[in-house]
């Protein structure tokens, strides 16, 4: 926590990073599953934002934040996954990425195009956070460096 946090912005901070992992959980699940987005916004709003399962406690999530990063993703996903695959190295496209990071990269690809009121820094910061919860220190990296590459574009 920085000299300029105080205890109420902190915990909002930790909120919002609760939300933005159960974010990508869902897209995730929403992707694999096909799972309509007002079954599983209900399902985590009910059974996972801030409950214990199998002794894992999930942290308090910002659920107004939750609820847009998720269905505004899907309201904007084929423009989200243009400005991806615009990206991606030459070969590469989103169907060769792990659903997981697809999940991630959507997400914070959403908060650049649609939440200007959260920094690019922390956008970035926060979903390489939610990519070391799923893979090792070089899948990280690659968020790092597209998210950074797509908020020069999208946030200039």
């Amino acid at each position: 926590m920085s000299s300029h946090a105080t205890p109420r912005t902190a915990a909002r901070s930790k909120a919002r990073a609760a939300a933005r992992l159960a974010a990508v959980q869902a897209l995730y699940q929403h992707d694999m599953e096909a799972t309509p987005i007002a079954q599983l916004l209900n399902e985590f709003h009910n059974h996972r934002l801030g409950a214990t399962i199998e002794d894992a406690e999930y942290a308090e999530a910002e659920v107004d934040f939750f609820d847009d990063v998720v269905k505004g993703t899907e309201a904007r996903l084929a423009e989200i996954d243009t400005t991806i695959a615009a990206k991606l190295a030459k070969g590469w496209n989103l169907a060769r990425l792990d659903k997981a990071m697809r999940a991630i990269l959507r997400a914070g690809t959403y908060e650049l195009l649609a939440r200007a009121d959260v920094p690019v820094g922390t956008v970035i910061t926060e979903y390489v956070d939610v990519a070391h919860a799923f893979f090792d220190k070089r899948e990280a990296g690659f968020v790092n460096g597209l998210l950074d590459n797509i908020a020069k574009d999208v946030r200039a």
